[in-house]
């Protein structure tokens, strides 16, 4: 089994918790978020030499709250491949329709090939407007009727998008003419004559995976169409089978043949090790319930079930209960925490790829620190077998 571990790089808060301050009542000087994000590069140099498979970030912009603080995953990712030696390292995710493809394009094949071959392209849709709109795009939800506009828009922008990116990383030349994107544009002059091709420089010298986020039914279909890996988070246990296995089907029926067992498939669980489940429980309560004061009002645990057996409709604020009910959040003693994915495994038919969450919003960086060995000494051996 590949265990990565995935962390939002954030703040530290001594103040972290459901009740005040709101979300946007906090602002953290310039000097503590950059703090935060030398942080997030010792906890990469640490899953390197603990022997995690992957680190990933995630890219964000704006966020005076101090939640997630780096907004490029790929430059800083390239600081991290110079400090480590075997870790792969990626962005869960890449918000496409936030950059210019083929900026994101070049940015990720230069950090694939100075790494030697350890990058992996995550790419996403994105969640915040705030910064969409600033980056020039929109974002609606699946689940919000009202924004079906801006949803529509961000889908098609990021499907033209994704066909440049793989084009321009794949192809010694390229064209791409869109609704959306055209490149090159006609007409541009060039010794003499018309640009007729691009180039992408550099382009990978390795293999390489993509990953994207699957939250929603159309995007389900999408990604096994493609052939890039499908990442499930924060769903109920039972909604997660029920996306695990279509995938299966929709590659199987795009692509023939039969997926190996958890093969293109990433499950991201929520982790806290302690010596008993209820100081687990005491101490992870906390960062739990910021974690979901910032992303509650964004729909993030629409994968929750409701009481009539249905995803949750948007807005749900989950209770600890809620998440250890749901399972995503898996939280006790070492031995709890790999009983747990153990019945994942099981459950799912097969986990392969298996990414942690240790680090919840305002947590001190020395109990990330911790938990990362503990998952590393205590749990990793087990589920792997040795």
């Amino acid at each position: 089994m590949r265990v990565g571990a995935f962390l939002f790089g954030g703040v530290e808060m001594d103040d972290a918790g459901a009740g005040p301050p709101a979300s946007v009542d906090r602002r953290f000087s310039n000097e503590q978020m950059w703090w935060a994000s030398e942080q997030m590069l010792d906890m990469g140099v640490l899953c390197d030499r603990l022997g995690y498979d992957s680190y990933w970030l995630t890219e964000h912009h704006f966020q005076y709250e101090g939640y997630e603080v780096l907004p490029n995953g790929l430059m800083f990712g390239a600081i991290l491949a110079e400090r480590t030696e075997r870790i792969r390292i990626g962005s869960m995710f890449n918000v496409v329709g936030q950059w210019h493809p083929l900026r994101l394009a070049e940015d990720f094949a230069t950090l694939h090939n100075i790494s030697g071959g350890r990058a992996i392209l995550g790419v996403g849709r994105g969640t915040v407007p705030r910064e969409a709109q600033a980056l020039g795009t929109d974002i609606g939800s699946y689940d919000n009727p009202d924004k079906a506009d801006a949803d529509s828009l961000n889908r098609q922008q990021f499907n033209e998008a994704m066909d440049v990116i793989q084009l321009a990383l794949s192809e010694e030349k390229f064209s791409y003419h869109g609704d959306i994107y055209n490149f090159p544009p006609s007409g541009i002059p060039d010794r003499g004559g018309f640009v007729e091709t691009l180039t992408l420089v550099p382009r990978p010298l390795h293999p390489y995976e993509t990953w994207q986020a699957i939250t929603s039914p159309p995007t389900l279909e999408y990604v096994p169409r493609k052939g890039w890996g499908g990442v499930f988070w924060l769903k109920h246990h039972s909604f997660a089978k029920q996306f695990w296995d279509r995938y299966a089907d929709v590659h199987t029926e795009s692509h023939g043949g039969e997926l190996a067992v958890g093969e293109k498939r990433m499950l991201v669980v929520s982790t806290y090790i302690a010596d008993s489940k209820e100081q687990a429980m005491a101490e992870v309560r906390d960062g739990h319930d910021e974690f979901w004061k910032f992303l509650g009002p964004y729909g993030w645990s629409r994968g929750y079930m409701g009481p009539d057996g249905k995803p949750s409709p948007p807005g749900l604020i989950p209770t600890l209960e809620d998440s250890l009910e749901n399972r995503t959040w898996l939280v006790g003693t070492a031995d709890d925490v790999v009983e747990q994915i153990q019945a994942y495994d099981e459950e799912l038919g097969g986990l392969e790829n298996l990414t942690i969450f240790p680090n919840m919003p305002g947590d001190a960086y020395s109990r990330t620190a911790e938990q990362l060995e503990r998952f590393a000494a205590d749990v990793m051996p087990k589920i792997n077998g040795s």
